[in-house]
């Protein structure tokens, strides 16, 4: 990889970062087909090991609005996602799990602008759950389906059950790669270089999350993630 393309890297990462404080998610939906561009190696483990530092520096700061119930249902229904996300790394190419970072990319922002508002029930967070666990176990990109069947929740308890899901359900997804051998210390010296603009985007978020206007913010988030997605579907036919 080279400076430029790092350096690149590391503002999506940061931005990503800053989305995920701001309001519950985005790293994986920002940052996974940009490294998966430079290099697919790299997805699904370096996006989740960085979600699961910033998702533990939500709850530290808004994890008093957490909805354990709710949280709970949405992780029982993940458990047979991650082993199912995890099947797909173990047996699919490089070119294969690229091609459904941005697929899973695309659908998600697709769903997100129809407007679809799932009823917040018990079945259908733990099928929003296992969605989660298969396609954040997969490609590192679990967002979508917990936003959209958490979204009527308020800001801070949003963000702070989103987190406390993510951060349960990473450390699950981790725990299930490594024991398929998919975790390298390859992809763990990246994730510390990666640390650092995590870091940044986390420390920017309190004070510019007042000023940011979300709805603007997440569109062009929306935008950039289509952008990406696009470029990573036509590098794998080049």
């Amino acid at each position: 990889m080279s400076s430029p393309e790092f350096a690149l890297l590391f503002i999506t990462v940061a931005a990503g970062a800053l989305l995920q404080v701001s309001i519950g998610f985005g790293l994986g939906l920002l940052a996974a087909p940009v490294i998966a561009i430079f290099d697919p190696s790299l997805t699904p483990v370096a996006v989740l090991l960085l979600a699961t530092g910033v998702t533990a520096a939500v709850l530290v700061l808004e994890g008093g609005h957490l909805d354990l119930r709710g949280a709970g249902w949405a992780l029982a229904g993940r458990v047979p996602g991650v082993l199912g996300g995890a099947a797909l790394v173990a047996v699919l190419p490089a070119r294969y799990l690229a091609l459904l970072v941005a697929v899973v990319v695309l659908t998600g922002v697709a769903v997100s602008l129809r407007g679809f508002v799932p009823a917040p029930r018990r079945r259908s967070v733990l099928l929003a759950g296992l969605m989660s666990g298969l396609m954040g176990t997969a490609t590192a990109i679990g967002g979508p389906p917990m936003a959209m069947v958490w979204q009527r929740l308020s800001g801070p308890r949003l963000r702070a059950t989103m987190s406390g899901f993510f951060l349960a359900g990473s450390v699950m997804s981790l725990a299930t790669l490594a024991a398929t051998g998919a975790v390298h210390t390859y992809s763990l010296w990246h994730t510390a270089l990666l640390a650092p603009a995590a870091a940044i985007g986390v420390l920017l978020a309190r004070p510019l999350s007042s000023r940011l206007d979300m709805r603007r913010t997440r569109a062009v988030a929306m935008v950039l993630a289509v952008a990406s997605a696009t470029v990573l579907v036509v590098q794998q036919f080049v």
